[in-house]
């Protein structure tokens, strides 16, 4: 007995991270995953690179690589409901192994420099064959954290893969520019692929961690004239069956259906959480694409990889220090909170973006605030939908994410061919706080039900 007490007192002690890793199998799906995840990162900026190089045009790469992006956004939801439906591993290792062969595809195909139109084909169907690993990985937590003992680790586990998105985005895009400079133009777009095999193949591996497929059985009430319910009537005086017709249940009342599949989008809540992860991820693109002007305008673009790395250090911070503290109330009211910070953050780097020090200061603190905010969506979606279906809403939140940024590149781009970086630096503060009220919103409905 004592032994025991002995052990539960030291899970309690243990750290949340140190407690999370604790969980058999945990360690090993959560590596892979984000071994997968590196072409999220360097894929998109890859195409770029390569096509920049070979045909010595931004406006045909960037395009290329904002078709691909859209491509994978249009797919990702609708990979994550067959994984729901019908299993991780089943529908993993073809939609693996259709996914590497494409990007094996276009990678020779850049290599061998074939033609744009043909490129910017192979480029879309690349990314519709694209799936979110981050959604796989974070249902998985959700499956191993089941037992109501290790519920409080929920919001460790996210924060947790929140970070490593942002590690991978760290690492990535240094990554794919090593590469692209130092061994081949078109060697970035190789190390993703490979990346992506060998994580997936060990991720799809693991059986002991795959959440099973949840399925509704249909309970259908015996007639009537069934001869053992005959026997249970006469047994318990005959007149139950009318005693049910009187109270106003009947038996056909009581026969029952397999409900149908419900789509992730209508359950409630969910549309406005989309919304405001649309509207706050523009401001990520927004602030890269005019601070990377701004580099440009006054000589100083060989430090711009270390000032936009500054941000994503913030986040990656912002993740561990979420993930050991778990946070009191409601999942809606933190992100109002951490909306409003953001926004207060980007003030701070409009004011000091003349000040290289002062902007790469401002930019982790301001990137403190957003690891904890894609926690605490996914979080929401969590307490929204039900088990069966949290693959696909927490790629739904990829999928708006993603979107965003696209949105995001587009405005910049627009604004900083008609004014100045100065001006574009004004975008994110504006995204950002457009997003506070939307946020408030969605806030209001969820107290409402």
């Amino acid at each position: 007995m004592s032994n025991v007490v002995r052990s539960s007192s030291s899970q309690r002690h243990k750290s949340p991270y140190g407690r999370l890793f604790a969980i058999p199998g945990a360690k090993a799906f959560c590596i892979s995953g984000a071994v997968a995840r590196l072409p999220i990162s360097m894929m998109s900026l890859g195409i770029v690179l390569a096509l920049n190089h070979m045909y010595n045009n931004w406006t045909i790469a960037g395009t290329m690589s904002a078709a691909y992006i859209l491509a994978v956004a249009v797919v990702t939801p609708f990979y994550a409901r067959l994984f729901d439906r019908f299993g991780q591993r089943k529908v993993g290792w073809p939609a693996l192994v259709v996914s590497v062969l494409f990007m094996l595809v276009f990678a020779f195909a850049a290599w061998a420099r074939v033609s744009i139109p043909v490129l910017f084909v192979l480029a879309i169907l690349m990314g519709l064959t694209q799936f979110a690993f981050g959604a796989l990985v974070r249902t998985r937590w959700a499956y191993a954290l089941r037992d109501p003992k290790d519920s409080d680790l929920l919001d460790t586990a996210y924060a947790l893969e929140a970070g490593i998105d942002e590690m991978v985005f760290i690492l990535g895009p240094i990554l794919a520019a090593g590469l692209a400079t130092s061994v081949s133009p078109v060697s970035q777009l190789f190390v993703p692929t490979i990346a992506c095999a060998l994580g997936g193949a060990v991720f799809f591996s693991l059986k002991g961690t795959q959440p099973p497929v949840l399925e509704s059985v249909a309970v259908v009430a015996a007639s009537p004239t069934d001869a053992d319910v005959k026997a249970a009537s006469a047994n318990r005086g005959g007149d139950e069956g009318l005693r049910l017709e009187e109270d106003g249940v009947s038996l056909k009342q009581l026969h029952t259906h397999a409900p149908k599949p419900k789509s992730v989008l209508l359950y409630g809540g969910v549309i406005p959480l989309l919304v405001v992860f649309v509207v706050f991820n523009m401001s990520f693109n927004e602030f890269d694409v005019s601070v990377t002007a701004m580099m440009k305008a006054i000589g100083r673009s060989q430090f711009l990889g270390l000032q936009l790395a500054m941000f994503a250090v913030g986040s990656c911070v912002g993740a561990f220090i979420f993930g050991s503290h778990k946070p009191k109330g409601s999942n809606w009211k933190h992100m109002v909170v951490y909306l409003a910070l953001l926004t207060c953050g980007y003030v701070l780097c409009r004011l000091a973006m003349d000040n290289l020090i002062l902007l790469g200061v401002f930019s982790v603190l301001s990137g403190l605030c957003v690891s904890p905010l894609f926690a605490t969506g996914n979080l929401i979606i969590k307490d929204i939908v039900p088990p069966t279906s949290l693959t696909e809403g927490l790629s739904w939140v990829t999928t708006a994410g993603t979107v965003g940024t696209s949105f995001g590149s587009s405005l910049a781009g627009m604004v900083l061919d008609v004014s100045s970086p100065h001006v574009g630096l004004l975008l994110p503060i504006a995204t950002t706080f457009a997003a506070v009220p939307l946020a408030v919103l969605g806030w209001a409905l969820a107290r409402r039900r």
